[in-house]
C-alpha cells in the first residue's frame, strides 16, 4: 500500500467510520461546512506523510497509533521534522544480531561494499541507457569512471576509503547526469543545502520520499533503521534507512529526468525564495511529482533473491529482509537488485 501524502496547507485529518477524511475548514465568518478533499479507508493507508501546516485530530492520532501507521512530519519543502510512531517492532533477536554485526568492522565493510556496488551499477546503467541518444562525451566519460570505481570497490579495506570512493563516483555521475537536461533547467551540479535550482529541488525532494520509504522497510523487516553499516551512525539519522536507499537513488533520478523531459514539470513551477530556500516548488508541482514517484514505486521488477516480479516498494522491503537474514546468519554482504 502506498503512503498518504498531504501538501494542502491548512488541511486537517479526521477519522470517521474507519475512514481517513482530509478536510479544509471554512473561515469562521461564512459558517459553511468543511470541504472534503480526500477520503480513504484506513486499511488502504500504510503511512501518512505531511508537508507543512496540516493538522490531526486527537481521534486521528489514536487511530494511527492503534493501527501501526506512522505519521511523518516534514516542512513544506520536505525537510524532516519528526514522526508519530507506535512502539518498536518485537524483533529482539534480529536487532540483537544487527548490533552484533555492526560491531564487526569486516561485516560492516563487506555489507557496505555490496551496497555501494549496487548503487554504482544502477547509476552507470541510467547514464548508458539515457545517454545513448545524445552521444555526449561527458556522459560517456562519466559512465566509464563509474565502471572504474566499480572495479575498485572490493579493494577498499576501510569504510572511510569506501566512502571516499563513493563520493568521488557520485561527483562523476552527476557530471554526466546533468547533461541529460535541457539548459533551461539551469542544472549545473548537485547542490544539496540549499538546492539552488529546480532539478536539485526535485532530487532532494525525491530522496526525502525515498529515505522514508527505506526507513519504513527496514523497520518492517525487524531492523533498527538508525543502525547502519555504510552510513555513520549519528544521533537522529536513520543510517540503515540511508544504506538501504542508496541503490534506489537512481530510481528518483529517473523520475526527475522523466518529469522534466516530458514537461510534467516545467521551470515555471518554481519561483524564487528567501536565501535559505532560494528555489520554491509549487504545491501543485509537488502533487504531480509525488504521483510520478508513486507510479514508479508501483512498477514491477524482478527481485533477484525471491525470483518474483514485485512492485518496487515491495522489492525495497525484500532488500531489507535480505539484510535481516544476513545479520542473523552472520553472512556479510549485500546483493543488489539489478532492476531487470
Amino acid at each position: 500500500m502506498p503512503p498518504l501524502y498531504l501538501v494542502q496547507q491548512g488541511a486537517k485529518i479526521r477519522i470517521n467510520n474507519r475512514r481517513v477524511r482530509v478536510e479544509m475548514d471554512p473561515s469562521e465568518a461564512d459558517g459553511s461546512q468543511p470541504e472534503l478533499l480526500l477520503q480513504v479507508p484506513i486499511g488502504q493507508v500504510s503511512q501518512v506523510i505531511l508537508f507543512g501546516n496540516i493538522g490531526l485530530t486527537t481521534p486521528a492520532i489514536a487511530t494511527f497509533l492503534e493501527s501501526g501507521i506512522d505519521v511523518i512530519f516534514l516542512t513544506q519543502n520536505g525537510e524532516y521534522r519528526g514522526q508519530l510512531s507506535g512502539g518498536l517492532t518485537p524483533h529482539v533477536p534480529i536487532r540483537r544480531a544487527q548490533y552484533k554485526s555492526l560491531a564487526d568492522p569486516q561485516f560492516s565493510l563487506h555489507t557496505a561494499q555490496g551496497i555501494v556496488s549496487a548503487k554504482l551499477q544502477h547509476q552507470r546503467a541510467l547514464l548508458q541507457r539515457r545517454g545513448r541518444e545524445l552521444n555526449n562525451p561527458e556522459i560517456t566519460s562519466a559512465a566509464e569512471r563509474l565502471s572504474e570505481s566499480m572495479q575498485t570497490v572490493e579493494r577498499k579495506t576501510s569504510l572511510s576509503s569506501l566512502r571516499g570512493l563513493e563520493g568521488a563516483a557520485s561527483a562523476a555521475y552527476f557530471s554526466g547526469f546533468r547533461r541529460l537536461f535541457d539548459p533551461a533547467w539551469n542544472f549545473n551540479t548537485r547542490q544539496r543545502r540549499p538546492p539552488g535550482d529546480p532539478v536539485n529541488v526535485l532530487l532532494s525532494f525525491g530522496y526525502t520520499l525515498l529515505a522514508h520509504a527505506a526507513s519504513g522497510a527496514a523497520q518492517a523487516a525487524g531492523l533498527d533503521p538508525y543502525a547502519g553499516f555504510f552510513h555513520e551512525v549519528v544521533y537522529n539519522r536513520p543510517a540503515l534507512g540511508l544504506d538501504l536507499m542508496e541503490e534506489f537513488r537512481p530510481v528518483v533520478d529517473g523520475v526527475v529526468l522523466w518529469a522534466c523531459r516530458s514537461e510534467v514539470l516545467t521551470p515555471a513551477d518554481f519561483t524564487p525564495g528567501p536565501p535559505e530556500r532560494p528555489v520554491v516548488m509549487s504545491d501543485d508541482a509537488k502533487k504531480r511529482f509525488i504521483k510520478a514517484f508513486e507510479e514508479r514505486m508501483n512498477r514491477e521488477f524482478l527481485h533477484p533473491i525471491r525470483q518474483l516480479r514485485l512492485p518496487l516498494r515491495q522489492c525495497m522491503l525484500e532488500q531489507a529482509r535480505q539484510i535481516a537474514a544476513r545479520v542473523v546468519e552472520e553472512r556479510p554482504g549485500y546483493q543488489g537488485m539489478g532492476f531487470r
